[in-house]
Order: C-alpha cells, then structure tokens, then sequence
C-alpha cells in the first residue's frame, strides 16, 4: 500500500518541525525557532562576561543551590535563582521577585546569562528561559569553575 504524496509530505513536516524544535529547546513546536537558534544559544567566554558585567546590561543569574554559593563563593553581582525554582521564579509578578531575590525582575527583553558549577545546569535553565519568551538569554558554559580558575590566577598574577 502507498501512502498519498500530501499525507507523507505532512508527516515529514511534522517530524522535522518536532526535531527543529527539540533542538532549539522549546517545550512547544508553535513558536518560530529560527529566532533563537544563533544568537540565543550563544555560549559566552569568561571574557565577554566580564565585559558584561562591567557595562551594567546584564543580569547574571547563578543557577546553582544556595548553599554551593554559600560554601564556595559566586561571581559577584550575579543572583542566585537555584535551577528547580527558575522557572517559577521568572513567571513572579516583579513585587514577589523582588522579595525573595532582592533583585529586580527581569522583562523579557532584557539581557540574561545563565551560570553553574560547569554549564549543565545553566543550560537548562536557559533552555526553561527561552520556552517563557526571553529572547535575549545566553548560558556561560565555564560556570564558577572557569570563573575561579581565572579570577585567582588573574589576582596571582598582580600580586
């Protein structure tokens, strides 16, 4: 038995929109994925974090649960949103948000970056980020570990 040209051809659409949209991380296939797939899932250096953070356009979220922060240090200016509550915490009116992270809830339009331990977890979260609509949301894959590693060799070497 042949199955009709239109039936297949509907059902290869159907396959590979499912596939495009696995691989952009969305929760659904209705959003057009071609406007995050480039930009979006640009991973960022330890370089351009640090340029980041010096011109005051991002919000740096670490990812990690509190109590690593806490034994081990964060980046400073970044907000601690552990993974199981970002996606919860970026759907908050801006008056909740800002009680429990003393910060500013950010719009999604705003410029994100998303950091870990070593990128996992920053990648979900901004995996979670984007199925919510925030455009701008980028991950540093170095996490804290990278993080570290050149902030100490970095002060090292100035001493």
């Amino acid at each position: 038995m042949q199955l009709p040209r239109w039936l297949l051809g509907s059902a290869r659409r159907l396959i590979l929109g499912s596939a495009e949209a696995a691989l952009c991380g969305l929760k659904s296939i209705k959003g057009n994925c071609d406007n995050f797939c480039t930009t979006v899932f640009k991973d960022v250096t330890y370089k351009e974090l640090k340029n980041l953070m010096n011109s005051k356009k991002i919000m740096l979220i670490d990812v990690r649960e509190t109590w690593e922060v806490l034994e081990y240090g964060k980046i400073p200016g970044s907000v601690n949103i552990p993974l199981d509550e970002v996606g919860e915490a970026l759907q908050m009116n801006s008056k909740d948000f800002r009680e429990k992270y003393n910060e500013g809830k950010p719009s999604k339009s705003d410029s994100l970056v998303f950091s870990c331990l070593a990128g996992m977890r920053s990648k979900k979260a901004l995996d979670t980020a984007i199925s919510l609509g925030f455009n701008s949301a980028q991950h540093y894959a170095g996490g804290w570990k990278e993080w570290a590693t050149y902030e100490y060799s970095e002060k090292k070497q100035g001493n």
